[in-house]
């Protein structure tokens, strides 16, 4: 049994949440591998990002969403509306901007509650079956890393392990 594990490296734009298409890098790393039978965890540590699988919409919007993100976007506006000002949600409270502020970050970065609440609906892993050798994703499905964090622009890792014969 080999268990291997390689990370994917994106830079979020900030303003609106980023989408990354991934599928491509993890079925490249999946061929290195020679891994035919198993399973493939896509997962990231990031606390204001998610990682689904969905299909492509093949359509975009002015923005480079595809439309079935830019639905999923409307859809977290009407219910979880950005974080615009503090107040506006409970977090963050008077001890983590104490925190935050010690660890360099300003005041207007930890106002990404939206954020977390969105990764917690979506998740931030998926666990793909490996057969043949090939990510069984079905006719249509694409591998997906969203930065849901608007404060801005940040440097994000996507961990990659594959385990299996």
């Amino acid at each position: 049994m080999k268990i291997l594990r390689e990370s994917i490296e994106v830079h979020s734009t900030g303003m609106r949440p980023s989408f990354f298409t991934i599928t491509k890098q993890v079925e490249d790393f999946l061929a290195r591998t020679g891994v035919q039978e198993g399973l493939c965890v896509v997962y990231t540590h990031h606390t204001t990002c998610s990682v689904m699988t969905q299909e492509c919409s093949f359509d975009e919007t002015y923005t480079g969403l595809e439309y079935l993100q830019q639905d999923l976007v409307d859809v977290f506006e009407a219910i979880i509306p950005t974080c615009r000002k503090e107040g506006q949600y409970m977090h963050p409270g008077p001890k983590l901007t104490e925190f935050s502020a010690l660890h360099n970050e300003t005041k207007p970065e930890t106002l990404n509650t939206d954020a977390h609440l969105r990764s917690v609906f979506i998740g931030r892993n998926e666990c793909i079956i490996i057969k043949e050798g090939k990510l069984d994703l079905g006719a249509f499905g694409h591998i997906y890393f969203i930065d849901f964090d608007q404060t801005r622009p940040r440097d994000r890792t996507i961990e990659v392990q594959i385990i299996g014969e």
